[in-house]
């Protein structure tokens, strides 16, 4: 599910920021962003998030500030700092322009000094993080919850409808089998004429063809595929999963009442039926 969460906390001359994102994924995706010195809690990050959250694709953002003069460490790279007085010294010797090179120029020069965030105190900066995390992945949740609602309504909408298409394909299959025997009837009529009919072998065509054409099995187990649906829209807890395989099972059915039946009132609910089928695949991709 798509969702947002955030959270932002300060303490001891430390401040941290946790921001989280999340989009549709059919498995759990973690990726952590965060300065440079803290990339040692990002097994903890993703531990936290796989304990919370069991699908999508969820990207974190860490940002770090700290006021306390401990946090703070400027390094010189004095072998790069000699390399660049060298330098001057051997262009000020060709050309013979005036040495005026400055440790104040010096210490300007890319890369010589550089600047890192630095907090040796691991447990207070792992306390704050989990804080954090805890907050964001929470309001997070929020949000994945309230979609979930609309989803729920979406769902249940389109699972009403397969079972109005189910009726209307049990109530037109009483008559396929009439209506069969009555083209074949035709069929032999006209091509037999005045000549006697073998009432007996047209009886087993038709009991054949019923035998073939009998949907009743698939009606019954879409019916039940559907009540075993809005059960687990209901649930509480992941159950994406099972209405992977649910959706699965519903367009097997379809396809199998697809195959056994001529008639085009029943093809037509069947595709419709397919439809809303594919709409509901699409839509759980969002459930966890």
């Amino acid at each position: 599910m798509t969702g947002f969460g955030k959270s932002e906390l300060a303490a001891d001359g430390r401040k941290l920021r946790v921001e989280m994102k999340s989009v549709n994924n059919r498995f759990l995706d973690v990726s952590v962003r965060q300065p440079r010195f803290m990339m040692q809690y990002e097994e903890l990050v993703r531990g936290f998030i796989k304990e919370n959250l069991s699908r999508g694709r969820v990207d974190v953002y860490i940002n770090y500030f700290s006021e306390r003069e401990d946090a703070k460490n400027v390094v010189a790279d004095a072998a790069l700092a000699a390399a660049y007085v060298k330098a001057a010294r051997e262009v000020a010797g060709i050309t013979g322009v005036e040495d005026d090179f400055t440790l104040s120029q010096l210490l300007r020069m890319p890369d010589v000094v550089t600047y890192e965030e630095n907090d040796a105190d691991e447990q207070a900066v792992r306390a704050l993080l989990l804080e954090n995390l805890r907050a964001a992945v929470r309001e997070l949740k929020q949000a994945r919850a309230k979609e979930g609602d609309n989803l729920k309504k979406d769902i249940v909408k389109r699972l009403d409808k397969i079972l109005e298409f189910v009726e209307y394909i049990h109530s037109k299959a009483g008559t396929v089998v009439e209506e069969y025997r009555r083209k074949l009837q035709d069929r032999l009529d006209e091509m037999l004429k005045s000549l006697p009919v073998d009432e007996q072998r047209i009886a087993q065509e038709i009991a054949i063809y019923a035998d073939k054409s009998n949907i009743t099995e698939e009606l019954v187990r879409i019916k039940s595929h559907v009540k075993q649906f809005l059960g687990l829209v209901d649930s509480d807890g992941a159950q994406g999963r099972n209405m992977d395989f649910l959706v699965q099972e519903l367009n097997r059915e379809f396809n199998t009442i697809g195959s056994k039946s001529q008639d085009t009132g029943i093809m037509n609910k069947v595709i419709s039926g397919k439809a809303e089928v594919e709409k509901i695949r699409e839509q759980i991709q969002n459930i966890e």
